[in-house]
């Protein structure tokens, strides 16, 4: 059974710097193609970035430049590193491995 525990969420001001990360188990994790969603307040959710196995990184459209998605597979763990953060990108953002294991949500709310 896959499990997926997300980390680093929280309140922080526009401009502002955010890093969520996604620690797995029950996994061969080094083989995971992985991502990141996010929901934002009555909408739907959206894809934001992935990685592959062979570090190759996407990003959607709005958030390319700002954030950046690594892996350490040694720690079984993806990271998202959000900068120059907005209010558009307040939301509970999901981590994905493998394409259909999902973690809770962690929420991330950019305020002032």
């Amino acid at each position: 059974q896959v499990q997926l525990v997300e980390s680093g969420g929280g309140l922080v001001q526009p401009g502002g710097s955010l890093t969520l990360a996604c620690q797995a188990s029950g996994t061969i994790f080094s083989a995971n193609t992985l991502a990141w969603y996010r929901q934002a307040p009555e909408k739907q959710r959206e894809w934001v970035a992935r990685i592959t196995p062979s570090l190759y990184p996407t990003y959607a459209d709005s958030v390319r430049g700002r954030f950046t998605i690594s892996r350490d597979n040694a720690k079984s763990t993806m990271y998202l590193q959000m900068n120059s953060l907005t209010p558009d990108d307040t939301g509970v953002y999901y981590c994905n491995v493998d394409y259909r294991n999902w973690g809770q949500g962690i929420q991330v709310t950019v305020s002032s």
